[in-house]
């Protein structure tokens, strides 16, 4: 039995990683590397394709806001496919961004090459495990999900095991009055796939925040699941069948009573742009004041005026000489 200050000690001692996939989709490298692939070239100038690979710069402030306030993280790894935000090439920035390392789709698809090149982040997330020298601990982001005000190692593990955030749910087909007509791709589909392979009658939602993991998680299931790893990472869009990783591994130690529960998201969430702007800036400087993160999803379809709003207030909120 472990006393109160040993446990102290060892989250004080745990190494915590960042883990943060990233697309620059408005290189038009990658979108020639990318359209051999699409069967239905209509599409491929559409909002729905395209907003899951163009960017506004925010990368930068993802990765600001986790080294103003999780000062405890030791690596931050920037996963892309021969790429490299703008950011982080620009001059006496190297040492100030000393802790972030570009890691290629080649490095953790090793063995597995010819399910490259993917444009699809359900593989990608797979795959994320197999970074070398990541630690047992690590926090899984989003380029869309910021961090805006100061975090413990305590808000994301508790006695080693990752703490989620979300709440159980019903199945789709389950919820009374809801027709599903054909497979869906999307977010919530994903997570009931992970969590009907491991048995689950309901599953665990989780939102739009950073997500503990554990390295090992993956790879005790993965060594004894090969078929579902690649069935995961072989698709090189979005498909039906694929489940969310994160998914994945939170049933896992679920299953396993290996996490704790916190249904406090602390997350202030946008997916949406149409209200005024007053509308946001009392969101975020009044409602969200005490929150721990922010998602602000799809920004590439904001309107300018309130995207410049935005932007402007990232840059100040992850700015390193201002401090809350």
């Amino acid at each position: 039995m472990r006393n109160k200050n040993h446990k102290n000690n060892v989250i004080d001692k745990m190494q915590i990683d960042v883990v943060l996939p990233w697309v620059d989709g408005n290189d038009e490298k990658h979108r020639s590397k990318m359209l051999p692939y699409v069967k239905d070239k209509s599409k491929f100038q559409s909002e729905m394709f395209r907003t899951r690979f163009d960017h506004v710069n925010e990368i930068k402030f993802a990765v600001d806001s986790i080294l103003k306030f999780a000062p405890f993280v030791t690596n931050i790894y920037l996963i892309t496919d021969k790429q490299t935000p703008d950011f982080l090439t620009k001059e006496n920035n190297a040492e100030f961004y000393n802790k972030v390392s570009i890691i290629d789709h080649t490095l953790i698809f090793s063995g597995y090459e010819e399910y490259l090149p993917t444009f699809n982040n359900r593989p990608i997330d797979t795959c994320l495990h197999r970074i070398p020298n990541l630690a047992e601990h690590f926090l899984y982001f989003n380029d869309d999900v910021f961090l805006i005000n100061k975090t413990q190692p305590e808000d994301f593990f508790k006695n080693e095991w990752p703490i989620i955030r979300g709440e159980w749910t019903k199945f789709e087909e389950d919820k009374i009055k809801k027709l599903v007509k054909k497979p869906k791709v999307g977010h919530k589909t994903a997570q009931q796939i992970a969590a009907k392979q491991l048995g689950f009658k309901k599953y665990y939602r989780f939102r739009h925040t950073p997500h503990p993991l554990r390295k090992s998680t993956f790879v005790n299931y993965f060594k004894e699941n090969e078929d579902i790893f690649i069935e995961n990472i072989k698709h090189k869009f979005r498909h039906p069948n694929q489940f969310t990783p994160q998914g994945l591994a939170n049933h896992i130690e679920i299953k396993n009573g290996t996490c704790y529960f916190e249904n406090d998201l602390k997350l202030k969430y946008f997916r949406s742009y149409k209200k005024p702007l007053f509308w946001y800036k009392f969101k975020l400087n009044v409602i969200g004041k005490g929150k721990l993160f922010l998602g602000l999803q799809s920004l590439d379809h904001c309107p300018p005026i309130i995207l410049t709003y935005l932007l402007k207030w990232l840059d100040k909120k992850t700015n390193t000489k201002i401090n809350y």
